[in-house]
């Protein structure tokens, strides 16, 4: 059997850590730029794609009508807000079990150059928003080589 140093200030540091994680989790990363203050309830899953002529975003939003989505584009930062609502107007003692997310959402993501922001497109159907961004024709990342 070996023998430990019994030492608090690790007990101690790893606590922190572990409160840390739990409030990064709970809190999420997204910030309000005004406020420094977290702008969400939740945040939705997103997929990001690429491929030669555009970028794509997925993002889950199930119960949330398309009219409570407010997609924005300014100096290269595309933001997704919204709120997904009550569905019916209830006693909070009928449930059992309250899992679903209710409140406001919030993410934000910034484009590259190639990033065409006058053609972006969103479109919501059963639940899941599809953001489709073009890239500029010509504006092409580029290699350079290193000379020796």
């Amino acid at each position: 059997m070996a023998i430990v140093r019994y030492d608090p200030w690790r007990t101690l540091s790893q606590l922190q850590n572990e409160m840390n994680r739990l409030f990064e989790d709970q809190l999420g990363s997204d910030e309000a730029p005004e406020s420094g203050m977290v702008a969400a309830d939740w945040r939705p899953a997103v997929d990001v794609q690429e491929d030669a002529n555009r970028y794509l975003i997925t993002a889950d939003l199930p119960g949330v009508d398309p009219k409570d989505i407010d997609v924005s584009l300014d100096n290269g930062v595309l933001t997704i807000r919204g709120e997904r609502r009550d569905e019916h107007e209830q006693d909070q003692g009928s449930y059992k079990r309250v899992e679903r997310v209710r409140g406001t959402f919030f993410r934000r993501f910034t484009l590259p150059d190639t990033a065409d922001a006058e053609n972006v497109k969103a479109k919501s159907d059963n639940g899941i928003l599809r953001i489709t961004i073009p890239k500029q024709a010509g504006v092409q990342p580029r290699k350079i080589e290193v000379e020796s």
